[in-house]
C-alpha cells in the first residue's frame, strides 16, 4: 500500500494516453484505481480548473460511497455541501488539525427520522447516525422556520465549529461557534449548545409520532450524548441543513473548496 499525493494523482490524470483514474469503493475502505483509457492534453493541474474540479468530485463521491451514507439516509447533495464548507473552514485554520471529523444535521427530514450523521474523513467511515431535535419555534415534526434571533427558540442553519464542553442542567454539554453571519452567529449568546434530552428517543417518537423540541439546541439522545460530544469536541465542523431558500454562506464557495482541497497537504490511500 502506497500513499499518493493529490499532485501525483493529477499527473497521472493528465498524462497523454495513460489511463485516467477513477475511484471505487472496496471492502477494506481503501481507494482502488480502475482503468479507463483516455487521451487528454498535458496541462499543469494548478492551471486546469476542470481537472481539479473532477478530482474533488471524485473524492466527495468516494467518501460518500465508502462511508455508506446513502444506505443510512444522508442525501448526497447535503453531504457535498457540508464537505465544501469543511474544506473552506479547514483553510481558515479554525478546525482541529488532529480531527478530520464532520457532523451533518439535515432538518429537511422529519424529527422521527435519524437525521444526524458523524463522518470520519480520515477513515471514510460513518461513526454515528441518530436522532436529533430542533427548536420548538421551528415547527412540530418538521422544522420549517429558522432564526438567529435571541428568544426565538428556533434552530439556526449553517456551519459551526465545536467549542468547549461544560456541565449544565442537561449534564455534559458543548458550546458552538456559529460561522455564518446573519444565520447562526448568535449561537453562543443564545446558548445554542449540544446536549442530551429525554425527549430525543425512539420511545418518545413511538408515543407522540415525533421528537420533543428544544429552545433551539440540536439535542441528542441521552445515552449517546457523552460519546458523541467526546468524539466531535475541540474544533470540528458541524453543518446544519434545512429547507430555507434564503440561506447563503461564504463557506459554500465550491471553487475555493476545490483550491483548498488541491493545495492541502493531505494524502489519499490507494491500492496500486
Amino acid at each position: 500500500m502506497k500513499k499518493l499525493s493529490i499532485w501525483s494523482i493529477t499527473v497521472l490524470l493528465l498524462a497523454t494516453t495513460i489511463p485516467a483514474i477513477g475511484w471505487v469503493s472496496t471492502n477494506n475502505s481503501q481507494l482502488e484505481f480502475f482503468d479507463t483509457p483516455k487521451e487528454v492534453n498535458v496541462i499543469p493541474a494548478a492551471n486546469n480548473a476542470t481537472v481539479n474540479a473532477e478530482l474533488f468530485t471524485q473524492y466527495m463521491s468516494s467518501v460518500y460511497v465508502q462511508a455508506k451514507l446513502a444506505e443510512n439516509g444522508l442525501d448526497e447533495t447535503v453531504f457535498k455541501k457540508a464537505l465544501i464548507g469543511y474544506y473552506n473552514l479547514k483553510k481558515t485554520q479554525l478546525l482541529s488539525a488532529e480531527k478530520a471529523i464532520i457532523t451533518i444535521i439535515d432538518f429537511s427530514k422529519k424529527s422521527s427520522q435519524k437525521r444526524l450523521w458523524i463522518v470520519d474523513l480520515k477513515e471514510n467511515k460513518l461513526l454515528f447516525n441518530t436522532l436529533v431535535a430542533h427548536g420548538q419555534g421551528s415547527g412540530l415534526d418538521l422544522a420549517t422556520n429558522f432564526s438567529n434571533k435571541p428568544n426565538s427558540h428556533q434552530s439556526s442553519l449553517g456551519f459551526y465549529v465545536t467549542s468547549e464542553t461544560y456541565f449544565g442542567k442537561h449534564g455534559l454539554s458543548m458550546k458552538l461557534e456559529g460561522m455564518d453571519k446573519g444565520f447562526n452567529t448568535n449561537a453562543r449568546d443564545r446558548a445554542v449548545v449540544i446536549h442530551g434530552a429525554e425527549y430525543v428517543s425512539q420511545s418518545f417518537v413511538n408515543q407522540t409520532g415525533r421528537l420533543g423540541r428544544s429552545h433551539g439546541c440540536p439535542a441528542l439522545p441521552v445515552e449517546l450524548t457523552k460519546t458523541i460530544i467526546n468524539t466531535i469536541k475541540g474544533q470540528t465542523c458541524l453543518f446544519i441543513n434545512g429547507p430555507a431558500a434564503d440561506y447563503t454562506s461564504n463557506y459554500l464557495d465550491q471553487d475555493l473548496a476545490i483550491s483548498n482541497f488541491i493545495s492541502s497537504a493531505g494524502t489519499v490511500q490507494a491500492s496500486i
